[in-house]
């Protein structure tokens, strides 16, 4: 039905014909099976880890689906094409070429268009929306968003595109992923509205710097594998090799967007300069999400701050201040009210220990805070919130002094201490300890840290 006129497939590598040094990853599996079909075909490590079959690792370890059937459709399913998809999915089945700006409303029921009315609030409950649409929340939101600022018509861009774009997009996130999936995607995509929607932004950011954004939140950890960047580098993992041990994650997530992009010819109306820029301004969007490089985005926050400097009518500033809000966006999980910041924390602390049983089945050395047995959700969470959470969004708060800031560090502080009470009850007073304090800090001071931040990008 489509043809992929710019890119030429190689196994599960796309790449520009014009530029054969830019590499796009199209993830039609797991990224984390790819390494016996990776770059370099005639390299084999000898590391235990590039034989894992990630595919069905979390269901032999009884993490992930809850029988082996439901495990099996599921890696099916994200292996048939899209073409398959389009004839399989009720999301598109019957679209014609002319979709109207309403096409959502088939798909909605009222509880959901009742939620999409107050999408800016900042209680707004992710898990809930996903249920309300079937498990299609970014597809859905997102799509909402654009056509709620008006950029479909603006930018003219083909309903059918886009929304092939988006449902590909949500298909590359791997839901059996505890926390990296396509819900929190939509959740960081919401968070970055009412970030948007914020008086310093609302009335300076043009509809370009919005559509940036929104892309930007909404791709920001396309195709993450669970595991963090040591993990990929400790064993000799290609996507490791390929981007030099240096921001791995986020330039695959880059790559890997810029790719779908290409292959679904989103922005192929516009002139070729246009789509490369914007191309490389969503690259430095996703790539502000590395949180090894946290002090140095907050450094410089921090200095136009105190120097009172940054222009929004400069673009260079607005770019800037875009980066900042998705790094918010990104993190924001322990400023939501306590019900929904719970549950992100304990899906992200399992994400971790995951990593760490893996770890551990083929002798590796465990990663800091992914070792179940020694840690707990509450000092990741408490270490986190103090080094990483609170620094960024007190600046976030001298810059956009507004009653969302105020709420925001209410509940983060409220939070805490819902933490803290927990592990007073759960610990007694002479074993307790803050192991996520040290690693935290490590990142918050520009340091290297061995694993990933929890509730951050935990891509670095």
């Amino acid at each position: 039905m489509y043809q992929v006129y710019p890119l030429e497939r190689r196994g599960a590598i796309s790449y520009d014909s014009s530029d054969q040094t830019a590499l796009y990853i199209r993830m039609l599996g797991d990224v984390r099976v790819r390494s016996q079909v990776g770059f370099e075909p005639e390299r084999r490590s000898s590391h235990p880890y590039l034989r894992i079959d990630f595919r069905t690792l979390h269901t032999r370890l009884g993490y992930g689906s809850s029988s082996d059937s439901s495990g099996t459709e599921r890696r099916v399913h994200r292996l048939l094409s899209f073409q398959r998809y389009l004839h399989s999915s009720r999301l598109l089945r019957g679209i014609s070429q002319q979709i109207p700006l309403h096409i959502l409303d088939e798909d909605y029921n009222g509880q959901a268009r009742c939620m999409l009315e107050k999408v800016g609030n900042w209680n707004f409950d992710i898990f809930l929306f996903d249920r309300l649409t079937n498990g299609n929340s970014l597809v859905t939101l997102t799509f909402h968003l654009l056509n709620k600022y008006g950029l479909v018509e603006l930018f003219q861009l083909d309903m059918v595109k886009l929304w092939r774009f988006l449902v590909m997009v949500q298909e590359d996130y791997h839901n059996d992923n505890p926390y990296h999936n396509a819900v929190h995607a939509a959740d960081v995509t919401q968070a970055m509205y009412c970030f948007l929607q914020e008086p310093m932004l609302a009335k300076s950011l043009t509809s370009y710097d919005i559509l940036l954004g929104l892309l930007a939140a909404a791709t920001h950890d396309l195709g993450h594998p669970g595991v963090n960047q040591p993990f990929l580098i400790k064993t000799d993992h290609y996507l490791a090799t390929l981007y030099r041990n240096t921001s791995v994650l986020e330039n695959h997530h880059w790559k890997s967007a810029v790719g779908l992009l290409r292959e679904t010819r989103l922005f192929s109306h516009l002139p070729a300069e246009d789509s490369l820029n914007m191309e490389r301004e969503l690259g430095s969007l996703i790539l502000a999400t590395d949180i090894s490089r946290q002090n140095d985005y907050l450094s410089r926050f921090r200095m136009h701050l105190d120097k009172e400097n940054l222009c929004l009518s400069n673009a260079s500033h607005r770019h800037f201040v875009l980066q900042m809000a998705l790094k918010c966006a990104d993190i924001c999980n322990p400023c939501r009210p306590w019900e929904l910041s719970k549950q992100w924390s304990e899906r992200v602390t399992e994400e971790f220990f995951q990593q760490g049983d893996i770890e551990k089945k083929h002798k590796l050395e465990v990663s800091p805070l992914c070792d179940r047995e020694a840690n707990t959700v509450g000092n990741i969470q408490i270490g986190f919130m103090s080094y990483v959470v609170e620094p960024l969004f007190a600046e976030w708060a001298r810059f956009s002094d507004t009653r969302l800031s105020q709420t925001m560090l209410g509940h983060m502080g409220l939070n805490k201490a819902s933490w803290g009470g927990l592990q007073q009850e759960q610990t007694p007073v002479s074993e307790e300890a803050e192991p996520g304090a040290t690693d935290a800090e490590n990142v918050a001071a520009g340091g290297s840290s061995s694993k990933e931040i929890p509730q951050g990008s935990l891509e670095s």
